[in-house]
């Protein structure tokens, strides 16, 4: 879920995109980004390249029943999944969760510390220097039909929104995935539609519309956030994950506004916050409505049925339990131990998801449920500190014995 810290990372930097797992997760996962990433990101690939030892015993880390035990089922609800994927992060095979998984379906919760002490060790990825932010599942009005007053529209993804390559593109430019666009009526690949062309009606009156949001800015921000909910007047919910994104450039509008000396502290100046952010958008209506435009990106929804946003690892993430990760430092599934100068984020937390922003050894973002409450936490997230990856006993030893 991204996607969205996070989000508020992704909004003060320029050039940012929010957090959607590359494949097109799903649920609270967040959009592609281009986003500056941490420091051991850019000369290590992978966790096993950059450098693994043995931290603490985890008999010794002082976890609660509580926190083990939410952590637990989380971890329970991952094991089909982290028993079939392949571990980028070359820390471990699929047969080697097979034990833990075994175990945990029939681990008694009130002694789930003690579960993951016999079944785990903890590994330091690099120097263990951890940040993390927060996201969250953001509630709007909105409704499934169109009304006065509920009129933005939120689309599905078009079926003409494909990937393919450009006439002239020579066999050797083709790396990696081919762009997103669209074939126009003389069979040429050109760029899909951006926001300002699909907010003036691009994709109007053909019958992609899912839902009807009642606020622009409140819609903006849920796409950055790449999930969450539409409550209308009388109560009724419907919870909307991301399907996929324009292929259009994302422009960080908190990068632009703060080049243009619109955020901070001084005088004429708005919070440098997803609330400052806001805040200007509503006192200036027609300058908030062309800042939103620069963002060229556009994301495209479908209805969520059934249980919780979901993550990359394509499970419910649960509030205080899931963090994003990087797949490539830290594997799907795996439990994470954070302590950070943020108490609330302290804790056992099990990687179920991805982000666009979130690239790199040691670099999380936490997962804080929907509600006004989620949203203030998780727009204030900024933590730093130390994280150890719990990894199936012995799994160090083979690394750094290879």
């Amino acid at each position: 879920m991204r996607r969205f810290g996070a989000l508020i990372a992704i909004i003060l930097l320029a050039g940012c995109g929010a957090l959607i797992p590359p494949g097109g997760g799903a649920g609270a996962s967040r959009p592609p980004s281009t986003a500056p990433s941490t420091p051991l990101a850019a000369p290590f690939t992978n966790a096993a390249f950059a450098g693994v030892e043995n931290g603490p015993a985890i008999s010794g880390l002082g976890m609660s029943i509580k926190d083990a035990s939410t952590a637990l089922a989380s971890f329970i609800e991952s094991c089909p999944k982290l028993l079939r994927r392949n571990d980028a992060s070359g820390l471990t095979d699929q047969a080697d969760w097979a034990p833990a998984c075994d175990a945990a379906a029939r681990w008694p919760q009130g002694r789930a510390p003690q579960f993951f002490a016999d079944h785990f060790e903890t590994a330091q990825v690099g120097d263990g220097a951890a940040f993390a932010t927060g996201y969250f599942e953001p509630e709007i009005r909105g409704s499934k039909a169109k009304s006065p007053g509920h009129d933005i529209p939120v689309y599905s993804l078009p079926p003409e929104l494909v990937r393919s390559w450009p006439e002239g593109v020579s066999d050797a430019e083709k790396t990696g995935r081919p762009p997103l666009g669209r074939f126009d009526a003389g069979g040429n690949f050109i760029p899909y539609y951006d926001r300002t062309q699909i907010e003036n009606g691009a994709l109007a009156h053909r019958g992609l519309e899912i839902g009807w949001a009642a606020d622009r800015i409140e819609f903006f921000f849920l796409q950055i956030q790449g999930s969450g909910r539409l409550v209308s007047a009388d109560g009724s919910v419907t919870r909307i994950g991301y399907a996929g994104q324009n292929g259009r450039e994302y422009t960080g509008i908190g990068g632009v506004l703060r080049e243009r000396g619109l955020l901070g502290d001084g005088p004429g100046q708005y919070a440098a916050s997803m609330q400052g952010i806001m805040q200007y958008m509503r006192e200036n209506p027609q300058a908030g409505r062309d800042l939103m435009q620069l963002n060229k990106s556009w994301i495209f929804f479908r209805v969520l049925e059934g249980d919780g946003p979901l993550g990359a690892l394509e499970v419910p993430v649960r509030r205080g339990s899931s963090v994003a990760a990087d797949p490539k430092f830290v594997p799907l599934g795996a439990p994470v131990w954070l302590q950070l100068d943020r108490q609330e984020a302290n804790g056992l937390w099990i990687a179920q998801d991805t982000g666009g922003a979130i690239k790199g050894a040691n670099r999380f973002d936490t997962f804080w449920g929907a509600g006004a409450d989620a949203r203030v936490i998780a727009g204030g997230m900024s933590g730093r500190g130390k994280a150890l990856i719990f990894v199936p006993k012995g799994t160090v030893k083979r690394l750094n014995s290879q």
